[in-house]
């Protein structure tokens, strides 16, 4: 088992290399985990820095003292994969965000799709917005993770299309068996840049959005004989290209 994960913002450390961990990062080292003096901890940014820690001591409920023992910084994996991501009903957007941070996935995009029932507007949006953007946070510390996922504003079909334009490889899973859906677990894959997948809501993607997807140039793709919900498709789809890329050798 690797060492706990905490989010700091910077790295700057006291005489002697000592760090303060503190507010509700520091309570739930002290309070929650009950760390100890000797035990390994990793600090982290959350943007691929991170430094190797060993606990020296607590401070009351919330401040837990470390010893930095070596600082790195994690490059970005390749290639980088993306996900858009229609609103699913419910909390199951919160779990597609956490099971995708798991797996590994590098950024989430909440699209507004034409037949999505959940609707972000106004201050429900912005809610709904931070608790996914808090669940990418939550799940890549779980995960051990030290560069989380990117979790971008909500987009609108047009701005998912402009995405899908610049990707070095574009896909909609599409589980409409006879429209001509390649399967995503043969087609071509780059080696580096930029993937981005696109997961429709449990209505499916409209018809019109699929054709101006693939005008951008995104592929019609299936994962297999089944049809899976959206908020498992993607971190489904992630697995297979994470697997696919190289990046989990």
């Amino acid at each position: 088992m690797t060492a706990p994960v905490f989010v700091v913002e910077h790295f700057a450390s006291g005489p002697g290399g000592r760090y303060v961990v503190d507010g509700p990062e520091g309570r739930h080292a002290v309070s929650v985990k009950r760390l100890r003096p000797g035990e390994d901890v990793i600090l982290t940014d959350g943007a691929g820095r991170w430094a190797d820690c060993v606990v020296l001591g607590t401070e009351g409920k919330d401040r837990l003292i470390v010893q930095l023992d070596s600082y790195a910084e994690e490059p970005p994996e390749q290639p980088r994969i993306t996900v858009v991501q229609a609103l699913p009903k419910g909390d199951r957007g919160e779990l597609a965000v956490e099971t995708m941070t798991e797996v590994g996935v590098d950024a989430i995009v909440p699209w507004q799709a034409a037949r999505c029932i959940t609707q972000w507007k106004g201050d429900r949006g912005l809610k709904s917005l931070a608790k996914w953007r808090a669940t990418a946070r939550e799940a890549g510390k779980q995960s051990r993770r030290v560069r989380f996922p990117e979790v971008a504003d909500l987009a609108s079909t047009k701005q998912v299309a402009a995405l899908l334009a610049k990707a070095d490889f574009a896909a909609v899973l599409h589980s409409d068996f006879d429209y001509g859906s390649e399967p995503l677990a043969t087609v071509e894959l780059p080696a580096d840049g930029e993937i981005v997948l696109v997961v429709g809501p449990e209505g499916g993607v409209a018809s019109d959005e699929l054709a101006l997807f693939r005008e951008a140039g995104a592929q019609a793709c299936v994962l297999g004989r089944s049809v899976l919900r959206t908020s498992t498709a993607g971190t489904a789809a992630a697995a297979l290209l994470l697997g696919r890329t190289g990046r989990w050798d």
